[in-house]
């Protein structure tokens, strides 16, 4: 399987610098909690951050009283997040083969997680976070859309083909309406 497009430059630089320039924008007063805030909104009990990175969203999740699990595949990611949060659970794994053995009320892949996938597996992990959902549960995405790359509507395709429903879809975490912009948040329901 070929790399991530995440991971074709690894460097715990990246991580650091990361984290510190989401730091800088709280530090400035500037939100920096709209994925955590979107999903909190669904009132879960259990979320999983697949593709955590340094754990910006997930660390705010469990300071809401939300239990979460993060996951990245990027160990300098992980590192970050367990000294920022060394009390909740991170698990490095690829989200292509992830089986965590139980399910979530919400899996959040924020951060633009779709689109730094390997090359032809964003299919495989729409379906791999479908099967950590409870019945009723929300797999919550928001990427950038680029022309040539991968869109809304193989999104989409991908979902259905992973038994999910449509729950809505938004052009931003603020829940302003979705009108064909160059970002999507979209939210499929399990049956």
């Amino acid at each position: 399987m070929s790399p991530s497009r995440w991971s074709s430059t690894p460097d715990v630089v990246r991580a650091i610098e990361y984290d510190q320039r989401w730091q800088a924008r709280s530090e400035a007063g500037l939100s920096v909690h709209g994925e955590a805030e979107f999903v909190y909104g669904f009132e879960p009990k259990s979320v999983l951050d697949a593709g955590c990175g340094t754990g910006r969203v997930a660390i705010e999740l469990a300071a809401k009283g939300v239990e979460v699990v993060g996951v990245d595949l990027d160990e300098n990611m992980l590192s970050v997040a367990r000294g920022n949060a060394p009390n909740l659970p991170w698990v490095k794994g690829d989200l292509v083969n992830l089986d965590l053995e139980r399910k979530f009320d919400v899996v959040v892949l924020a951060g633009n997680v779709m689109i730094f996938l390997a090359p032809n597996t964003e299919e495989m992990v729409v379906r791999r976070m479908a099967d950590h959902l409870r019945p009723t549960g929300l797999l919550v995405a928001g990427f950038s859309i680029k022309p040539g790359g991968f869109g809304v509507d193989e999104y989409e395709i991908a979902a259905a083909r992973a038994g999910l429903t449509r729950a809505g879809r938004w052009s931003t975490w603020e829940r302003a309406p979705y009108c064909e912009g160059d970002y999507v948040v979209s939210i499929h329901r399990r049956e």
